[in-house]
C-alpha cells in the first residue's frame, strides 16, 4: 500500500507545481545589468550590493537569472518539506498542522533553568565533556517548576503531529547544516514545549527534523559538527527517512521524491524558457 494516497498525491504535485510557477514569475522579470562595456557597467549603483563586475563581464546574462532563482529556490525549497508533511500525515494521524503554538502559564524559575541547562549544554559541547542528555534537561526543568510564579509564554513550531493513539510530535524543521546558534535554539525550543506541556518524553516527543541527509543515506553517515556537537544528536535529532517514517510510513520518502522528481520534470522546460530566454 502506498504511503500518499492519490488525492494527497495530486494536492501535493498541484501545491509544487505552484511553488515553481510562482517563484519563475518572481524571477521572471528580474533585471541585471547587462555588461557592454567596463565603463558603461561600473556606472551602475546597488542598493544591495549586486555590482559584480566581473561576474557580469564573463557570465551571460540569462545565467545569472537562472543562479539568483537557485539561490532563491534553495532558501524557500524548506517551506514544501513543510507543507508535503502536513498533507501527507492527514492520511495516517489524527491531526497535523503547520505553524502550531504552545501556550500557557509557566513557571519562572523552570524558565530560568531552561537558560542555565543551555548554557550547561553549550559549556560542555565547547569543553568536550560530558554533555548532560535531553531527559537528563527535561528533568531538572521540571524539577524547578513552582506554583506561585507563572508566566505566560507561547512556543510556535514548524510542524505538529497527533496520532490515533494520543502521541504528540512537535517538529523544528531547519538546514541540514544548521549553525551553533540554530542548535542551542531548537534545544531551548525543545525543552520549553516539554514545559508549557507538563510532560516527559513519553507522551510528546520534540524534534530537529532534517527533511534529507546531505552527506549519505544513513544516518551514521551524517558529519555536520554543530548538529552533532551542540544538540542532544542521538535524542533530539532525526534525519532524512527517519522524519518521513513518523510522517507517513517507510516508503514515504522515496515516493516523495518521485513527485519532485515528476514536477522537475514536467516544469524542465519552463523553466528555463521563461527564466533564460523571456518566454
Amino acid at each position: 500500500m502506498s504511503a500518499i494516497q492519490p488525492v494527497t498525491r495530486a494536492k501535493i504535485k498541484g501545491y509544487l507545481e505552484a511553488f515553481i510557477e510562482n517563484l519563475v514569475r518572481d524571477h521572471k522579470g528580474r533585471e541585471f545589468s547587462v555588461f557592454e562595456t567596463p565603463h558603461q557597467y561600473l556606472e551602475n549603483e546597488s542598493r544591495k550590493g549586486e555590482i559584480k563586475p566581473f561576474h557580469a563581464a564573463i557570465i551571460p546574462v540569462q545565467i545569472m537569472r537562472i543562479s539568483a532563482f537557485e539561490r532563491s529556490f534553495s532558501t524557500t525549497l524548506g517551506t514544501t518539506f513543510e507543507e508535503c508533511a502536513r498533507l501527507i500525515a492527514l492520511d495516517h494521524h489524527a491531526d497535523a498542522q503547520r505553524g502550531y503554538n504552545i501556550s500557557g502559564n509557566v513557571s519562572v524559575s523552570a524558565l530560568n533553568e531552561i537558560e542555565h541547562q543551555v548554557a550547561r549544554f553549550e559549556h560542555a559541547a565547547d569543553e568536550k565533556g560530558n554533555k548532560p542528555s535531553l531527559d537528563e534537561m527535561i528533568e531538572a526543568v521540571r524539577l524547578k517548576e513552582k506554583t506561585d510564579d507563572f508566566a505566560q509564554r507561547l512556543v510556535r513550531v514548524d510542524l505538529y503531529i497527533k496520532t490515533h493513539e494520543g502521541e504528540e510530535y512537535f517538529f523544528e524543521m531547519k538546514s541540514p547544516m544548521p549553525n551553533k546558534g540554530q542548535c542551542l535554539e531548537v534545544t531551548q525550543r525543545i525543552l520549553r514545549i516539554h514545559l508549557l506541556k507538563h510532560e516527559s518524553r513519553q507522551k510528546i516527543k520534540g524534534y530537529f527534523a532534517m527533511a534529507y541527509n546531505p552527506f549519505g543515506s544513513e544516518r551514521k553517515d551524517y558529519r555536520w559538527n554543530f548538529a552533532i556537537n551542540y544538540t542532544p544528536f542521538d535524542q533530539a535529532v532525526i534525519i532524512g527517512k527517519e522524519f518521513w517514517d513518523i510522517v507517513g510510513g517507510p516508503t514515504t520518502y522515496t515516493e516523495l521524491l518521485e513527485i519532485y522528481q515528476e514536477v522537475g520534470k514536467e516544469k524542465s522546460k519552463y523553466m528555463l524558457d521563461t527564466l533564460a530566454y523571456g518566454f
